[in-house]
Order: structure tokens, then sequence, then C-alpha cells
């Protein structure tokens, strides 16, 4: 095992703050959302300021800025970068209260290192002091990704992507999910966010399985994948309202010489489980 202290070290460890971001409350803004996207919201997360001493950069000179990674579980979190830490004079509270400036230092290992904690942590201290963290929480480097993609293919039990990372990974044909998706039919699961109908549907063809049914959610120009069942919402709401809230999963896999009728017997069993020709978006 490698210490996350021994791997990562900064120029005074006592004044030295380590920064978990969990998932936020609304899971269309994911602080590993931000950070695989560079997204502004990055930085805003970890310089956020609130009357709660306990979560602020208080003290510190330095940051290492972390996000839950979901994909692998709660326990698992990506390193998002080394920052220099200066407050921001008159205080502001519940706002952006540090200036953080991104150090040279691991900027190579950022999107890329993974760590792992002896144990899933609660919300009430998620930035903690980091000469104490490994006597707390144990953080150890879990793996190193060999580029910025989404990481390796999680299994298929542990699908849960959100359309920017099913988009991602089909335009980066990120090849540990393409292979693994390419190699099996099955039943699988689009749930929208924001009022938690669910679409249950298929992937039954010869070719290329599920890889080939998601790839086609995944096209800027057609976000329905050809589903007539998405037509209404793309009309209604527009294609920003399935990027910002469509999740996919997988619900059952099956070899590909599967017969077609004996996956779509399993997909109208599960619209039937789920209701959702009734109260979701499966329109037969």
């Amino acid at each position: 095992m490698i210490k996350l202290t021994d791997f990562i070290t900064t120029p005074n460890i006592m004044r030295t703050k380590i920064k978990f971001n969990m998932n936020a409350s609304d899971i269309t803004k994911r602080a590993w959302d931000f950070l695989l996207e560079d997204h502004a919201g990055w930085v805003e997360l970890n310089a956020w300021k609130t009357k709660q001493p306990n979560n602020n950069l208080n003290h510190a000179d330095y940051l290492i800025a972390l996000a839950q990674y979901y994909p692998y579980g709660p326990e698992y979190f990506v390193f998002g970068g080394l920052y220099k830490v200066e407050k921001i004079m008159p205080e502001v509270f519940d706002a952006p209260g540090y200036k953080l400036t991104l150090m040279d230092e691991y900027q190579e290992y950022i999107k890329r290192l993974i760590i792992k904690l002896d144990r899933p942590i609660g919300r009430d201290v998620y930035n903690r002091l980091y000469s104490n963290v490994q006597v707390q929480l144990n953080p150890e480097v879990y793996e190193i990704v060999p580029n910025v993609k989404l990481g390796h293919f999680p299994g298929y039990q542990n699908i849960c992507m959100t359309h920017k990372e099913l988009k991602q990974i089909v335009e980066r044909n990120e090849p540990s999910w393409q292979e693994a998706l390419s190699y099996v039919k099955g039943v699988y699961v689009i749930t929208d966010m924001h009022n938690g109908q669910l679409y249950i549907g298929s992937a039954s063809g010869n070719t290329d399985g599920i890889w080939q049914r998601w790839s086609g959610y995944a096209q800027p120009n057609n976000l329905t994948g050809g589903n007539k069942a998405f037509l209404k919402v793309l009309k209604e709401k527009g294609p920003k309202y399935i990027t910002d809230n469509f999740q996919y999963s997988i619900i059952e896999i099956f070899d590909t010489k599967t017969k077609i009728e004996t996956i779509l017997e399993r997909e109208n069993y599960w619209k039937n489980v789920f209701k959702t020709k009734k109260f979701g978006m499966n329109h037969n």
C-alpha cells in the first residue's frame, strides 16, 4: 500500500488541508463532473466559505482537492489539484472566500490519481487537516489511470452514468468501456433525474451490443438515438434538458448469442415491474 501522505507532500504539511468534495444533493452538480469538465464550479466549490469553521480553509496555506469518484463507490476519490490558498479580505461567507492558485506540483496526476479510504465518510467534516488524515481515514493510492478519461470500466452492475459521461466515453472510444459494452446485449434503464421518470430499453441487435445502442444516445445532433419516446421530451424541453438530466444504468446483460425474443421478453418484464408505461417514459 502506498500512503497518500507519502505520495503527495506539501511545503508545510501542518498548514495544509485536504478537502473531500462529496456528491452534491443536486446530482446535476457533482464534484467529479465539475472536475472532469474543467468547469469553473470546481474551483468555486473548493474556495467556498461558510460560517462553519470546520469546513473552511482558515489557517491553511495549501489545499489538496479531491472529488468523490462515484462510479467506483463512496470511499473512492479523484485528485483534483494542489492549490496555494489566500484568504479574501474583507471576509465573505456563503461565497468563494479564498483565492486558489493551482501549483505546478502533481498537475500530471489531476483526474488520474484515484485514492481509496478505509471507509466512506460522512458529510459533517469533509475538510480536514492533512497532517491527521492518514490516521483518521488511511487514504491509499488505489490507481493511477493512464489518461484523463473516465477510468476503467467498473463492471456492469456498477454503471450509473450521466449523459455527459456517456458522451465523453463514446467520443473518446474509451477502450475498456467499448470492449465491455460491445460484447453483451442487455436491458437498461434511463432515468430522468429531474422528475424521477424511468425508461426501460434494450439492446438486442447482433452488432456491438449495448455500446451501439448507447452510442446513438450520445450523438449531439440526435439525442433521442432514434427513440420515439424521447422525441416529445426533445421538442418540449430542448436538448439541454436531456444532457443535464438523463442517467444510464444496466439492469440485465445477456450473451450476444441470446435470441432477440428472449431480451424483448425481459424488457417487457421490467416495464411491468416499474410501471413505466403508466408512470414513466415508455409508450409501448
